[in-house]
Formats: C-alpha cells, sequence, structure tokens
C-alpha cells in the first residue's frame, strides 16, 4: 500500500527517512534533533568524507513552500560542503519539480535520484518491510492494517472508533519498553506490564495488541479468569488482554484470595499453548502487595519473574516525544504552545520529578484549556506536575453541579470497567434522591440526562449505551474522595444492588475509619441486606445462557457476616441463615456455581468450624451443616474441568481441614472424572487444557484411591486426544520484532529545544 505519512510527526518521519534511506545506500545516519538551521537531519561521516540527509515534512502544503524553504536552505548547505547531499520529503514530486528543487540545492546534490519523494519512500518500504513493520505508528495507520484491526476491535468489549485508533497511534512515542515486551511475549506467551499509575501501561498494552490484531489474532479483553478459560482454544490465534487484573485502586485481597490459583494455572496454560498470548497490566505498588499476600504468584515454579516488565522509567529524550506528540496532535491552540516553548516551559515540564504522561494529556488536551492565557499556561502545567490530584479536585468541586457529582460518585461504585445507562439511571436516582433531601438541594426528573449531558467528553466516555470514566486517573482521585463515614453511609443506604454494596464496603475497608464510624456504615446496610433473599443472581441472555446480574451468594453470606459482626446486629445474623437455607438461583439452578463460588463456599465453611473466626456467632455450626450440603451436592452432581480442579485444590487447601464428607465427595467425583474421561474431553479442543488435564488426574488419583491401570487408562484416552487435535493444529506466526529508531544517546537542552522548533513553524 501507499503511505501520504500524514500520521508521523516530522520527527518521526525523519526517524523513518533515516532508516530507509541508510538502507538502501549502505549506510547507517547519526540522527540529530530538528533545527531552525544547519541542514542537517541525518550524516554519515567517513574520515574527511560526509554524507548529509535532510528531511523536510510539509503535510498539507504547496510545492512551492517545498522550493521557498530549500532556497532558504541553500547557505547551510554550501556551508557544510557535504561530498553528497541527499533530500527526502513526504510531498509527491514530479520530475520538474525534482528538477526545480536540485536548482535550488546546488552543487552539493550529486543527481536527481538524491531526492526522495512520497513514491520514493514508498517504494523503499516496499523493498524493506522489516523497516515498515518496525515503524509501528507507520504500519498501524496504514487503511489494512487499520481495517483488521478495527474489525478485530468491534467484536469485543473495548470497541473503539478509527479516530480513537488513529488518535492512540499518533501520540504514541516508541521506545524500548515495546521491542522488550514483544520480547517476553513471545518467548513466554505471557507478559505482565508494571509501573505507576499513569505511566503508559496500557498504552503500551494497547499497541502490542494492535501489532497482534493487525496480523490476524483474536482479541479475547478478559475482565474475569472465566472469560479466559472459557475461550482459550489452541486452534485460533488469540490474544487475552486483562487490564488492571489485580484492580485498578487498590489490592482485592479478597478476590486475589479466591481466584490467584486460577490465575496461575491460566497462566500455565497459555504458556504450554502454541497459539495464545497473555498481556496484564497493574500497577507496581498493587502487584508487589499481591507477591507477598499469594503463596501463587510467589511460587518460584512459577517463576513470575520471567513475565514481568516495569515501565515508567523514560530517557529524556522519550519525555520529550511524547510531550511533543501530544502538542502535535491534542489540537493545544498555537498561542499556548508558543509560550511554553519561549519560557523554558518545556525543558521544566521535561525534567520535572514527577513527570506523567497522563498529566501531559490532560494538560495538552484543547478541549480542558478554554479560557487558558499563554501568560498562565506555563505555570499551571507546572502546577499540575506539582499536585495531580487538584487537576481533578478543582474541576469536580467547582466547575459542575451537584447532580453532576451525584452522578459520578454513583458511577465509583459501579463496575470499575463502566457501566450500562438502564442500571446506572436506578442507582442513580436513589442516591441523588437521598443527597439532594439531605443537603435540601433542588432536584429535577431530567437530572440524569441533563448530568451525562454535561459531564461527557470532561469527565465520562459514552460509547452507545455503556458509560465510563473517561481517565483513570479520576478514579483515582474519587477514592480519596469517598474516604468519608458520612457519605458512605449515605450510599450505603442508597444501595440497589448487592453489587454496589459490596463496593461501597471495600471502600469501608480501605479507609482508616474508627469503629464507632464502621458501625454506622454497617447499620446503614440493613435495607439492601434484606433484597440478598430475592436480588437474582444471573440474568437470562438467550435461550439457553445466563450471565452474572448481580453479587454472588457466597459473597452476600461473607457481606452480611462482616455487617454482622461489626454491629452485632441479629438483622444480619438472621438473614445470613436464611439467604443459606433459600439462596436465590434461576430455577433448577443450585444457589451456588461452582466456578463462580465453589472455593469460597469451602473456605468459608471451614471458618465456621474455626473457633478464630466466627467464634461469637449464633448459628455457626447450623450454617456450616447448610454450606456443606450444598458443597456435595455440586461435586456430586458434576461439573466442567475447570470448575471441578478449583473445588479439589480449595479442599486441599482447606482452613481447617475439609471435613470427612467433603472430603469423601471430593474423592468420588475425582474417581468419576477417572472411569467416565472420554466424556469429560470430547468437549476439549486444546491440547495445553488437556495437559493441564492429564496433570490434574495424576495429581488427585492416588489421594482418592484409585487404581493405577485404571489412571493408565484415563491418561491414554487424553493422550489420544491430545494426538488427534495435533493433526488440525498449527502454530501461528507471531508478529516480526520490532526495533526502536536509532538515535543519539546524547539529549542535551540544545537538542530539547531544536525538538520545538516545527510545532513554532506550524504557527
Amino acid at each position: 500500500m501507499a503511505y501520504d505519512f500524514t500520521t508521523l510527526s516530522p520527527a518521526d518521519f525523519e526517524d523513518l527517512c533515516r532508516d530507509l534511506v541508510g538502507r538502501e545506500i549502505g549506510i547507517q545516519f547519526e540522527a540529530f534533533t530538528p533545527g531552525p538551521d544547519g541542514g542537517i537531519d541525518g550524516r554519515h561521516a567517513l574520515s574527511t568524507k560526509s554524507t548529509i540527509l535532510q528531511v523536510k515534512h510539509l503535510v498539507g502544503s504547496h510545492f512551492a513552500k517545498l522550493k521557498s524553504t530549500m532556497k532558504g536552505e541553500r547557505a547551510s548547505i554550501d556551508k557544510l560542503e557535504p561530498d553528497r547531499y541527499i533530500l527526502a520529503t513526504s510531498r509527491g514530486l514530479t520530475p520538474a519539480n525534482k528538477e526545480a528543487l536540485a536548482a535550488e540545492i546546488g552543487p552539493a546534490l550529486r543527481n536527481q535520484g538524491d531526492i526522495y519523494g512520497a513514491s520514493e519512500l514508498n517504494a523503499l518500504l516496499r523493498k524493506f518491510p522489516d523497516i515498515e513493520k518496525s515503524h509501528i505508528k507507520l504500519w498501524l495507520s496504514g487503511t489494512a492494517v487499520l481495517e483488521r484491526v478495527l474489525w478485530s476491535a468491534a467484536h469485543t468489549f473495548t470497541e473503539l472508533s478509527k479516530s480513537e485508533i488513529e488518535g492512540k497511534v499518533r501520540v504514541y512515542a516508541h521506545n524500548p519498553s515495546f521491542p522488550a515486551a514483544q520480547k517476553i511475549l513471545e518467548s513466554q506467551h505471557v507478559l505482565i506490564i508494571s509501573g505507576p499509575p499513569g505511566v503508559g501501561k496500557t498504552t503500551l498494552a494497547e499497541m502490542l495488541v494492535y501489532t497482534y490484531l493487525a496480523e490476524g489474532w483474536e482479541l479475547v479483553a478478559v475482565r474475569a479468569l472465566e472469560d479466559g478459560f472459557g475461550t482459550i482454544d489452541d486452534a485460533k490465534k488469540q490474544v487475552f488482554l486483562f487490564d488492571d487484573f489485580l484492580g485498578k485502586i487498590a489490592l482485592d485481597e479478597q478476590a486475589l484470595a479466591a481466584k490467584d490459583s486460577d490465575l496461575a494455572r491460566f497462566m500455565r496454560r497459555v504458556r504450554t499453548s502454541p497459539n495464545a498470548r497473555f498481556l496484564l497490566t497493574t500497577r507496581a505498588y498493587i502487584f508487589e502487595e499481591a507477591r507477598r499476600a499469594s503463596e501463587y504468584l510467589a511460587d518460584q515454579r512459577l517463576d513470575i519473574s520471567r513475565y514481568l516488565l516495569d515501565v515508567g522509567v523514560y530517557t529524556r529524550r522519550i519525555r520529550a516525544r511524547i510531550l511533543y506528540n501530544h502538542l502535535l496532535i491534542a489540537g493545544t491552540p498555537m498561542p499556548l504552545v508558543r509560550a511554553l516553548i519561549e519560557t523554558g516551559a518545556v525543558k521544566s515540564i521535561v525534567d520535572h520529578r514527577n513527570y506523567n504522561p497522563r498529566v501531559i494529556e490532560w494538560m495538552t488536551d484543547a478541549d480542558r484549556l478554554h479560557g487558558k492565557t499563554p501568560e498562565a499556561y506555563p505555570a499551571s502545567f507546572i502546577t499540575a506536575l506539582d499536585n495531580p490530584s487538584q487537576l481533578w479536585d478543582t474541576a469536580f468541586r467547582k466547575h459542575i453541579p451537584d447532580k453532576c457529582r451525584h452522578l459520578l460518585l454513583t458511577m465509583y461504585f459501579c463496575s470499575e470497567y463502566g457501566v450500562e445507562l438502564d442500571e446506572l439511571r436506578t442507582q442513580y436516582e436513589a442516591l441523588h434522591r437521598d443527597l439532594s433531601a439531605k443537603y435540601g438541594t433542588a432536584r429535577d426528573p431530567k437530572d440524569f440526562e441533563e448530568s451525562v449531558r454535561i459531564l461527557e467528553g470532561g469527565f465520562i466516555t459514552l460509547r452507545g449505551t455503556h458509560v465510563s470514566y473517561v481517565n483513570p486517573s479520576f478514579r483515582d482521585y474519587m477514592s480519596g474522595y469517598v474516604n468519608d463515614a458520612a457519605l458512605l453511609a449515605d450510599c450505603a443506604a442508597a444501595a440497589q444492588t448487592a453489587n454496589w454494596a459490596d463496593k461501597v464496603w471495600k471502600s469501608v475497608h480501605s479507609a482508616p475509619l474508627p469503629p464507632k464510624q464502621r458501625r454506622h456504615v454497617a447499620t446503614s446496610f440493613r435495607e439492601i441486606s434484606t433484597q440478598f433473599l430475592d436480588l437474582p443472581t444471573w440474568k437470562k441472555t438467550s435461550r439457553h445462557s445466563y450471565s452474572c446480574a448481580d453479587l454472588d451468594n457466597v459473597r452476600r453470606l461473607q457481606l452480611l457476616l462482616a455487617w454482622w459482626t461489626e454491629t452485632g446486629d441479629h438483622h444480619f445474623s438472621e438473614l445470613v441463615m436464611k439467604l443459606a437455607q433459600h439462596p436465590p438461583a434461576p430455577r433448577g439452578w443450585s444457589g451456588y456455581s461452582g466456578w463462580r463460588e465453589g472455593a469460597e463456599l469451602i473456605d468459608l465453611t471451614g471458618k465456621l468450624r474455626d473457633e478464630d473466626y466466627f467464634s461469637d456467632f449464633p448459628f455457626a455450626d447450623d450454617l456450616a451443616n447448610l454450606l456443606e450440603d450444598d458443597i456435595v451436592e455440586l461435586l456430586e452432581h458434576g461439573m466442567a474441568f475447570d470448575e471441578l480442579e478449583g473445588m479439589l485444590e480449595a479442599v486441599e487447601d482447606a482452613y481447617p481441614a475439609a471435613s470427612q464428607r467433603i472430603q469423601e465427595a471430593a474423592h468420588a467425583a475425582i474417581r468419576r472424572e477417572i472411569y467416565e474421561v472420554e466424556v469429560s474431553i470430547s468437549d476439549l479442543d486444546s491440547e495445553s487444557a488437556l495437559e493441564d488435564y492429564a496433570e490434574t488426574l495424576e495429581k488427585f488419583a492416588s489421594r482418592a484411591s484409585v487404581p493405577p491401570d485404571a489412571l493408565v487408562r484415563a491418561l491414554s484416552k487424553v493422550k489420544d486426544r491430545i494426538d488427534e487435535i495435533a493433526e488440525w493444529t498449527s502454530v501461528a506466526s507471531s508478529p516480526s520484532p520490532r526495533s526502536t529508531p536509532r538515535e543519539s544517546d546524547s539529549f542535551d537542552d540544545a537538542a530539547l529545544a531544536s525538538l520545538f522548533v516545527s510545532l513554532l513553524r506550524k504557527g
């Protein structure tokens, strides 16, 4: 295909031309940042001889401007006295154009063949495809590649528009993290991108994903490990993306305890699959806390350090490129850009101790800069880096009405990934009603629609009927704002779903509230707790399929027990027993799901038997007996292999040891799995899943007193199935390795200043 190079900044275009022309003539150019004069964008010097490359990226300009520009460069070119002078431009050129340019350049030009226009550069890209792919911003902007990315993205919840993807690509500053990440991902099949908030973890993950999508891989955007286990297929090229897999604000220790073994198991499965890649992102401090809390993540056999890439430490050049790209692309008004450059604020920004791409994005976004004057802009930019939280605080507290603040508060306790408008409206109306009545503010039936309209673009993003925060940093800000006992009590009292109540209670846990205030908040959950008996846990999505509708029943029991512990209120202890006796579920279903709740059910039963946990709970033995009945029922009625494996491991890990009755039910389930192995593996189409299955059978067979010959027969059946699948499974080709464009290691103040000259020229 032919590129017009419009998606490349002048600096990106120079990188490309140095690589292309250098490869064509067999030399390596040194890189120089663009400057107001000097006539050099690339130089190759050998002894006394020198070859000079000059690059002109004049997007959308007429040939007359290029000719005039070269006329102005003549004195610099003559002064340099190069042995060979080469010109590269993004403009298309006719033979007459080249003749006119040759006259302006003078004798330093050997022949007109040393003038490369758009056609010649495209020909070099076809000649050297590895260079095309190493310049990811160019390659991803190609129409065919972009269409493949859009098609793949449209089939996931991360649905993006063409303009959004193009915008992400244009502001991305290619750096050594990309090839390092790709190397780990290809060698290990698993990559964990870790770093501080706002440093570009998700951006790096998205750019990696785009390269896979462009080469025909399928994206599976993971919100829960069920998404991964349910879709992995060795016959398909799949890249799994799990953003902020340990939590967006703080570690969810309860969720980690329930699912860390599943995470380790899914990592192992991907590692052994020829056609799967698993990308995860996490904040560094959360990851370190998780490693301390999880025996699975700390397990030396997993050796998670092999998959880890820490990002966020940028060279001075990359920091400058990030700022440069945003000023160029984000529509920052030219008077403000000029003020940054001419006051020297660029140097202070690039070298700031709190340098953060997320703040750079905010402070260069034209939509957020209304009213900013050139005189005030440089200082306000530095202030934003000095105190990033102030960015949202002023906008949240002073620039929007109460009804909008109530909507943003409502969203905080919804899913971290966003929420459907109908669900948001229901919860908003309840909270908005209560807060308006309590503080005497006006309320109107159209407040929800008005709030969405006012907030869209500035605070929230709306895609169809799905709404989410416009920037992850706002959730960071809100996590501090909600640390108030009175506010949390108001939110608890207004809860309309069990999920929302759970999120509010988790905020109580993370806030350093004294016992009296915790009791007050816990008491405020009385109304929603009663609804736990009736709120559905599942909803029907089609004739034969269901999806999660609300919090599962085990977590509801855990919440009721926590609120009873805080308050001693019999209202909660009685609800615990009612819920255990009649857990809500679709007709004909058990009240519990082996996958969602099996392990947690076993863990909770063990704690009820342990005097150190619920010794004062008046119905501890009765509740444990009820839950044991449910566990045995789950094990006896059969379940998918992944569900069973999780429950078997939970029985092994139960504290204290699982009862004899539960262990016998678990052993019976193992024996049934071995004797009915052909039925179990008939639906498994993944070699890695089958290998994992065989390993699990071997692990548990001896504990269930399975005869050795029965185990051998079962393993033989599994091997036959693996061989059958191997005949029609091929190993997918991976995206070609991409290198970082070569640049000089030196990046002093002069180089920093000259990088931004092209921005002033645009003005």
